[in-house]
Parts: C-alpha cells; sequence; structure tokens
C-alpha cells in the first residue's frame, strides 16, 4: 500500500501549509525506518527536517558497510535511490516531494528493511524493565548502576508512551550526529532503555528481534555490554581507561569491596555513592589529571556544571569507570559517567 502522502505534486517542508494527516502517516514511516527521533504529532518542525535530510542523505551516501565492526547492513540504502535507473533524490534539502515519497514506500515495501518496533501497550511493556533487572542479580554488572545508566539513556523506558498529542509508540532511539563535515549523517543508533548502538543501517530482522522486540532482552545485552567494558576497556588487553590510570594506576581490577557470599555484593552501590566525597565539577576543569579534555558545552550537553557529583576515585570497585567506558570515550564520556554517578543517589 502507498503512502497516503505519496500523490503527484506533492511538497512537505518546515514552515510550509502541510496536511497533518500527511504529515502524521510521513512521521510514523520515518519512525519505523530509524530517521526520526520522536514526536509524531502531524507538525512538520525542525525533528521531521533532520529526519527527512538524514535519509535524503543516506539515499545518496549509505552503502550498507558499519561505521564500526558491527557487520554490514542487510541492504544498501542507495539501492532505493532509482527508479528505471533513474536517481530519484539529488540533494538534501529537507523536503518531501513525489521522488522521495517513492524511496519511501520503496523501503517500507522491501522485507530485507527491517521496520523498529512499536508497542501495543508501551507503558505494561516498560513495566517489564523492571522485572527484568530483578530478575538479572546475577554477577554480571551491579544492578544499581545499570539502573542509573537506564535513567541516563532512556529515562528507563524502552517504548515511547503516547500523550496529548503525540502517538509515538515506537522503540525509545538515540540518534548521533557525530560527523562535523556530513551534520546530517546519523553516524550511530541506539535502541531501547539500554541504548544498545549499532553502527550500520538499516538493522537486519535477527537485530530487530534479539535487541528491540523484547525489553527484557534489551536489558541483557546492556548488562553483558557493562560487563565488557569492565573486563577489556578499563584496565584490560582492549583499552585501558584515562582516568582510572590516573587515579589507581597500581591496583588489580577491582569488581566489589564485597565478598560474592554478603547480601551486599554488586548491589549496594548507592551507600557507596553517599559516603563518597563528593566533587563539583565546572566548565574547563580537566576530565582527570593529565588528560587533554576537559568538561565543557557542546550539542549533546547543555551544561558542564555539576554539584555534589560521587568522587569515582572513593568507590572500592570499577564500576564508575566502566560506566564511562559504556559511552565510548573522551569528553562526552565525563559528562555521562558524572550524569550516571548522579543517578547513583537518588532511590
Amino acid at each position: 500500500m502507498s503512502p497516503i502522502y505519496q500523490q503527484a505534486g506533492l511538497s512537505l517542508a518546515r514552515n510550509a501549509s502541510n496536511d497533518p494527516h500527511m504529515v502524521s502517516a510521513l512521521q510514523e514511516d520515518l519512525r519505523a525506518l530509524g530517521y526520526l527521533r520522536g514526536m509524531i504529532d502531524g507538525s512538520f518542525g525542525a525533528g521531521t527536517e533532520s529526519a527527512v535530510r538524514a535519509l535524503q542523505f543516506d539515499l545518496l551516501n549509505n552503502h550498507g558497510t558499519s561505521r564500526e565492526a558491527d557487520g554490514e547492513a542487510p541492504v544498501a540504502m542507495t539501492d532505493f535511490n532509482q527508479a528505471g535507473g533513474v536517481p530519484q533524490v539529488t540533494a538534501v534539502n529537507g523536503v518531501v516531494d513525489q521522488a522521495l515519497a517513492g524511496c519511501i514506500a520503496a523501503l517500507l515495501a522491501d522485507t530485507r528493511v527491517a521496520k523498529l518496533p512499536n508497542a501495543a501497550d508501551p507503558a505494561g511493556e516498560n513495566a517489564k524493565v523492571a522485572a527484568a533487572i530483578a530478575q538479572l542479580y546475577n554477577g554480571i554488572a551491579p544492578s544499581p548502576f545499570m539502573l542509573a545508566i537506564f535513567r541516563q539513556e532512556s529515562g528507563v523506558r524502552h517504548f515511547c508512551v503516547p500523550a496529548g498529542g503525540n502517538a509515538d509508540d515506537y522503540i525509545v532511539v538515540g540518534l548521533d550526529h557525530a560527523e562535523a563535515a556530513n551534520a546530517d549523517a546519523i553516524t550511530s543508533r541506539g535502541y531501547g532503555v539500554g541504548q544498545y548502538t549499532l553502527f550500520h543501517h538499516p538493522p537486519s530482522a535477527a537485530e530487530v528481534n534479539d535487541l528491540m522486540r523484547d525489553p527484557a532482552q534489551n536489558v541483557r545485552h546492556a548488562y553483558a555490554e557493562l560487563r565488557d567494558k569492565f573486563d577489556h576497556f578499563v584496565a584490560g588487553t582492549a583499552d585501558r581507561a584515562e582516568d582510572r590510570s590516573a587515579e589507581h594506576p597500581l591496583l588489580p581490577l577491582r569488581l566489589c569491596k564485597y565478598a560474592p557470599r554478603d547480601a551486599r555484593y554488586l548491589a549496594d552501590c548507592r551507600n557507596c555513592a553517599l559516603a563518597a566525597r563528593k566533587v563539583n565539577i565546572v566548565p574547563g576543569m580537566p576530565c582527570c589529571e593529565g588528560s587533554a579534555s576537559s568538561y565543557h558545552v557542546d550539542q549533546y550537553y547543555a551544561t558542564a556544571t555539576y554539584h555534589g557529583v560521587p568522587d569515582r576515585a572513593d568507590f572500592a570497585c570499577d564500576w564508575p569507570y566502566a560506566v564511562r567506558r559504556y559511552n565510548g570515550a573522551g569528553q562526552d564520556s565525563y559528562h555521562y559517567q558524572t550524569r550516571v554517578l548522579l543517578n547513583l543517589l537518588k532511590d
């Protein structure tokens, strides 16, 4: 079935007189295809324009390769920018015309292009997150840190819950634009409550089934990901975290100050955070001793001022450093670490 907005003379754009029903249908398709962060409200605003521009960029440039080592996409987006051998999209302009609508229709009709899931009962699906955390007390990673991560990543939501005029019930998705030279390019996408990240697009059907449909499965992947960062990216063979090297250069990796038989093992993290000295962070402060990075405002973080942050160096474990590596490296990972540590103080 063709989209309702696929018609002769089509022109949907920001600051234009658009049919709200057509825009809502377009937004739903952009959500399903992984280009719109959120809001299905019939208003062609900045978010919808950004999604359209990202789709146009991919139709021109995305050949299915990964930006990291996580495998190729099942299909090249550039393959859908043809009709009778004629390129349909020739520029990135944020305007939906008949040619782009035809590309969207082809993407929606092709079974190789897996669609992002939505939920009939998103609030009920989100409630499964707490149950999954309760069931995963198994020594992989500390649940209090995981909950603090989920608060930062997704507000502990796997699916968006419709509210007011916003009909969005799709999986929570984070879109990164990390290429300064190509601001329209989505360089990675985080999915669900744990924002499990893929660096290729579109995802495969197996990835949608394994990472996205079930909140509990997404939670399990997040636990495993944090444990991998702990084992290999703090003081391991893959990499060494600069903050940990600066603050505890000689210590072996520390899982927890409590023994596994103790009920507080990997579970009493909030009390450890409460007991830690508190530090205040201001713009320009080095991220750690000897670091080339400092705290400052950027496109992802509107403030670089934080008060009462538990001092990561005071923890008798290395999970604060693993948390930072869960988000990558560089200056933004320190913002992330700081916010997760503050989340750890919450009840």
